[in-house]
């Protein structure tokens, strides 16, 4: 059965160590990552995390923790990124194809302690990703895996 969910949120990256600014729409760029974004090109031009995944974590570590301190572009709610490597993500009419797990920094640390490592384990940290296709996505489109033939 094919997973379905949601685009739970949108960041861009001002600049390197810079706050990460909430938005309700973005232009993915194809080959390039987000348009506005500080990170542009290589194959992690996008960066995404798991909603389910991240409120398991805030309820074991603090309510503290915010989403935008894992510093990722997208969150997803309704699909798992774990052992993910190799699919083709599908925001709205937009496409992903993601090149592995996204494996946390020491400014995991820095933003709140113990974070990094309660982020290490099975893609806890989420999931990277390459830009196949120009679009436009926003909070609340569906996102789910794109058959192979699509």
């Amino acid at each position: 059965m094919q997973q379905t969910g949601k685009l739970a949120a949108i960041w861009l990256k001002r600049a390197r160590r810079e706050p990460m600014d909430a938005q309700q729409n973005a232009k993915l760029i194809a080959n390039e990552g987000l348009a506005g974004n500080a990170n542009q090109g290589g194959k992690r031009q996008v960066t995404i995390i798991d909603q389910a995944v991240f409120e398991r974590l805030r309820e074991e570590l603090s309510d503290k923790i915010l989403p935008e301190m894992r510093r990722a572009n997208l969150m997803v709610s309704g699909v798992a990124l774990a052992n993910s490597r190799g699919k083709i993500l599908q925001i709205g009419d937009c496409r992903i194809e993601i090149y592995g797990e996204t494996l946390p920094c020491r400014r995991m640390d820095e933003a709140y302690s113990g974070l990094r490592n309660a982020l290490e384990p099975n893609w806890n940290g989420g999931a990277y990703g390459v830009v196949l296709n120009h679009g436009e996505i926003s909070v609340g489109d569906s996102v789910q895996w794109a058959s192979a033939g699509d």
